[in-house]
């Protein structure tokens, strides 16, 4: 397959693909109310800092990062792995296979086209945020705000690849839902989900800020409110790029050897 073909086949893809997203609106709904969890966590901490700051977080802080992580859930959410699965598990997996495009970049696809209705829920949510808490939540260092698109982007993308990744062992395995339940149990407690990480304990933390959770939301959500500095910001992007880097290249491996296992039995 080449780029240039890819490239070809992109338009018609995200078409589809919104067009999908169109007529599933009332899934789309139940997939938009199931990331309240920043909502919840939003009451509850500043509940908490109401009796005095947590660190640097208090009443108007938390308000300000659970606002901001639910704006990036639903910039960045995907849904690959119970498509993979699915597909797998009724054996219509083999129509995708016959596409002349590789079938994750027509997964990519589907899942970016989703990003205008997404959109639709986050931007009235991020105005509303933006009245309630005032402008000077967010950022104004110059390079950070250039860097929030790329680390949303890249935020998205470590989404798709790490669901993909386990949705591909599925082409082994009944079933690899179990396993991305794990995986989302460890995002949600690692990844600033719940608690922002800086709260954590200093020799934990150090360990948490070098595992994909962090810049899977925890980033994308320091560098929007400007909890950090432009240096450790560059550093956090090098990181989070590398490591899409690193699973897409897992992603493109097991895809690879997954299908040569389906074809041989038959699937």
């Amino acid at each position: 397959m080449s780029p240039l073909r890819a490239l070809r086949a992109l338009p018609g893809l995200l078409r589809v693909g919104f067009a999908s997203s169109l007529a599933y609106r009332a899934e789309f709904l139940v997939w938009v109310l199931a990331y309240t969890m920043p909502l919840i966590m939003l009451a509850l901490w500043t509940a908490v800092a109401a009796e005095g700051p947590v660190g640097r977080f208090g009443e108007r802080e938390f308000a300000g990062y659970f606002a901001a992580t639910l704006l990036v859930r639903l910039a960045t959410g995907a849904w690959v792995i119970w498509d993979m699965n699915w597909e797998v598990r009724q054996g219509t997996l083999q129509r995708r296979l016959l596409w002349p495009i590789h079938a994750l970049l027509t997964y990519l696809a589907e899942n970016l086209a989703a990003l205008p209705m997404r959109l639709l829920v986050a931007i009235p949510i991020g105005m509303v945020c933006t009245f309630w808490l005032g402008l000077s939540i967010w950022t104004h260092d110059p390079l950070q705000l250039a860097i929030v698109p790329l680390s949303l982007l890249g935020a998205f993308l470590l989404t798709f690849l790490s669901m993909a990744i386990i949705g591909t062992l599925s082409l082994w395995w009944e079933s690899s839902i179990g396993l991305y339940d794990l995986w989302l149990a460890l995002y949600t407690v690692f990844s600033g989900y719940v608690v922002p990480l800086e709260l954590f304990p200093p020799r934990l933390g150090k360990v948490v800020a070098w595992l994909p959770f962090r810049q899977m939301l925890a980033f994308p959500v320091e560098n929007s409110l400007g909890l950090i500095d432009r240096t450790r910001a560059l550093h956090d992007l090098t990181q989070q790029w590398s490591y899409v880097a690193l699973f897409a290249l897992l992603a493109h491996w097991l895809w690879r050897a997954g299908v040569k296992r389906f074809a041989a039995y038959g699937g």
